[in-house]
């Protein structure tokens, strides 16, 4: 092979290597269970929160369904990072923005948010749950841990 020949290919393995594929969009879906909450509720709710994980950008859009609760719904969060056995605070209100206090939720459930860096990698590792409170479980009567499995 000739220098030219040789120096193009350097190139091009370069370029190929420089070039990474864009990150994938993925869809995940989580069951909400009062068994899961903690401490455990026995009752007759549940729910599914599908959620569309963006890389690219750290968003995360959701649509979180349920029935059966005790009461109305009334709070909806991504709350974390927490263990499935544990507690955490909330790190994304599910709920729209013009909601009150208090006010019931729509259902289903549907909205988008960016996440901080540090937000998105406890979402990633699975450290992250999702509860919908009702007025009578107002610290959650349902609840399941994000598993984006990434």
């Amino acid at each position: 092979m000739n220098r030219l020949t040789l120096s193009a290919l350097a190139v091009a393995m370069v370029a190929g290597f420089a070039v990474s594929a864009p990150a994938q969009m993925k869809t995940v879906t989580v069951n909400l269970t009062e068994a899961q909450e903690v401490p455990p509720h026995q009752g007759a709710g549940a729910g599914t929160a599908t959620l569309t994980l963006d890389p690219a950008t750290k968003s995360v859009s959701w649509k979180v369904t349920w029935q059966g609760l005790s009461s109305t719904a009334i709070m909806a969060h991504i709350h974390g990072p927490a263990s499935p056995t544990a507690n955490a605070g909330v790190q994304v209100n599910l709920g729209p923005k013009d909601m009150k206090m208090g006010d019931p939720l729509p259902n289903p459930l549907e909205g988008k948010a960016t996440l901080t860096d540090v937000q998105w990698a406890d979402l990633m590792a699975g450290k992250d749950y999702i509860n919908v409170h009702t007025t009578t479980n107002k610290g959650g009567e349902i609840r399941g841990q994000v598993a984006p499995g990434m």
